[in-house]
């Protein structure tokens, strides 16, 4: 009979017991104790993280948002018919990520990253988390690139660069969207991934935004993020935090992203319905720092990144709509103290045929002509001033019949500019052709024509200068500024062109 020694004994105990926790799997499960409109309510998951990935019966997942003493309010992440009261719900450990990558580049995805655009699967493995920490302070460098729009009064006015953040605000109907849908247009040639992020928005809308970007050739570079008003709230929630997670993987590879939210403030309308469902505070003026901090952590990472980095950029470009043209109530002033500026589209302006109207007085840019080609500073930064003038003359001089002569200039001018930077959607302008009509309008060539014969005007030199005049707009995008040499040919070439035009109005005149 084999003698077993005690030492072997216990080196088998060390053994199975150094192994025990390799051979047994621990889940932590919790059980459903009430469940409606799209929240859970969840006993028993004592270690969950906020923000943490459930795992719901029949494959549907869940988002852990309020941890109380005794049990956890999660959001429902699809379809929740099928799951009943007393049902298990698992940890993963797992933060909720989105597919990232090349990939989703002209694909129409929703919150959670999933194509609905019924082009088949995504061919990416790649993945990255909805919610990530915003770039430091050292891995930034200040934003001096310009991020053009192609739309005159803004490229001009109040210049947008890359990595910048810039607030569109106004009220219903006002041309907020035509106004992204422009820039995203523009930059089918400047390099540049736009992620146009829907939120709250009706499906025909969406699909009519799919379909005009599809006709202008412009999908190739474009991302849709749709998560349409029929859809539940947290879908709503987390669908600006997908789109930003989309363009932080361009901004960390060195590309240049631009991400525009419309809107956020249905954003906030939504996330104020799940905070109330969790029986929550709903983030109004009883307690505002709630919504504030929603959309800053959200804002904060859009970042023209260090060299160190690879040089990348994420703008941002959020859309809030205000209630009768109020800038200062609660919302549109939380999301203006976080963003570098605003440009306010005026419901008057709009309605008196200025478009894009854009309200000269109230929109500014914080990074202002430090991220404008040099050109379009020379041109730009009296233009401002002018129309700011203009539109306080303008308002003085109804109630006043005799004006002095330099007044009465002033006002001519104005109006010549007002009219000279209005401009058909989906017509974005090359920085040159802005440059050119600009320099026309602030040096007096407009002053002595009638202003319904500004538009002719500028088609015709758009053509000229592009035939005639190509020569000089080479030399224009080479040297990127003004200099004495680029404002003799201006003038030249202008005078020349205003001639022929003069002549050819007087011909058809008599």
């Amino acid at each position: 009979m084999a003698q077993i020694k005690a030492d072997e004994i216990t080196q088998l105990l060390r053994e199975q017991i150094a192994n025990y926790d390799s051979k047994v799997q621990v889940d932590e499960v919790g059980t459903i104790t009430s469940l409606g409109d799209g929240i859970a309510r969840i006993h028993g998951l004592d270690k969950v993280m906020s923000g943490e990935l459930l795992s719901f019966p029949h494959g549907v997942a869940g988002l852990a948002l309020s941890l109380e003493e005794d049990q956890v309010g999660a959001v429902i992440l699809g379809e929740y018919t099928e799951l009943k009261e007393g049902q298990e719900v698992k940890r993963t450990g797992k933060i909720l990520s989105v597919p990232v990558g090349d990939a989703m580049i002209g694909r129409v995805v929703n919150a959670l990253g999933m194509p609905i655009d019924d082009k088949g699967p995504i061919a990416t493995t790649q993945t990255l988390p909805v919610e990530r920490l915003a770039p430091g302070i050292i891995d930034r460098q200040g934003v001096r690139e310009p991020m053009a729009t192609g739309l005159k009064a803004i490229d001009a006015m109040i210049p947008i660069g890359r990595g910048q953040r810039e607030l569109i605000i106004g009220d219903r109907q006002t041309g907020k969207t035509a106004v992204l849908l422009d820039t995203i247009i523009n930059n089918a040639k400047n390099d540049l991934i736009c992620i146009y992020c829907a939120i709250g928005q009706k499906r025909s809308s969406i699909a009519q935004v799919v379909q005009t970007l599809t006709e202008a050739g412009a999908m190739g570079h474009t991302i849709i993020v749709a998560a349409s008003a029929s859809e539940p709230a947290p879908m709503l929630y987390l669908a600006p935090y997908a789109a930003t997670a989309l363009g932080e993987y361009f901004r960390d590879n060195g590309k240049h992203a631009l991400v525009m939210y419309d809107d956020l403030s249905k954003h906030a309308m939504a996330y104020r319905e799940i905070s109330l469902l969790l029986r929550r505070p709903p983030g109004r003026e009883a307690y505002p720092g709630d919504v504030f901090y929603l959309h800053s952590r959200l804002l904060e990472r859009s970042a023209k990144m260090s060299k160190a980095r690879g040089g990348g950029s994420l703008t941002a470009l959020p859309v809030i709509e205000t209630q009768a043209g109020d800038v200062s109530a609660y919302i549109p002033t939380n999301v203006i103290s976080i963003t570098d500026g605003q440009i306010f589209l005026e419901t008057d302006l709009f309605n008196s045929g200025v478009r894009p109207a854009v309200n000269v007085g109230l929109s500014v840019s914080r990074v202002g002509f430090s991220a404008a080609i040099k050109a379009t500073k020379q041109v730009g930064s009296t233009l401002k001033l002018d129309l700011a003038q203009y539109r306080e003359l303008a308002a003085f001089a109804q109630f006043g019949s005799d004006l002095d002569p330099l007044t009465q200039k002033q006002l001519n001018r104005g109006q010549r500019l007002t009219e000279l930077l209005k401009q058909p959607q989906f017509h974005p302008l090359t920085w040159q052709q802005q440059v050119v009509v600009l320099f026309a309008g602030t040096q007096g060539y407009l002053d002595d024509l009638r202003v319904e014969d500004i538009r002719a005007f500028e088609d015709g030199l758009h053509k000229y200068f592009a035939t005639a005049q190509s020569g000089l707009l080479d030399e224009l995008t080479a040297k990127k500024q003004l200099d004495d040499d680029v404002r003799n040919k201006l003038h030249a070439a202008l005078k020349e062109y205003k001639a022929g035009f003069v002549a050819e109005l007087q011909a058809a005149t008599a």
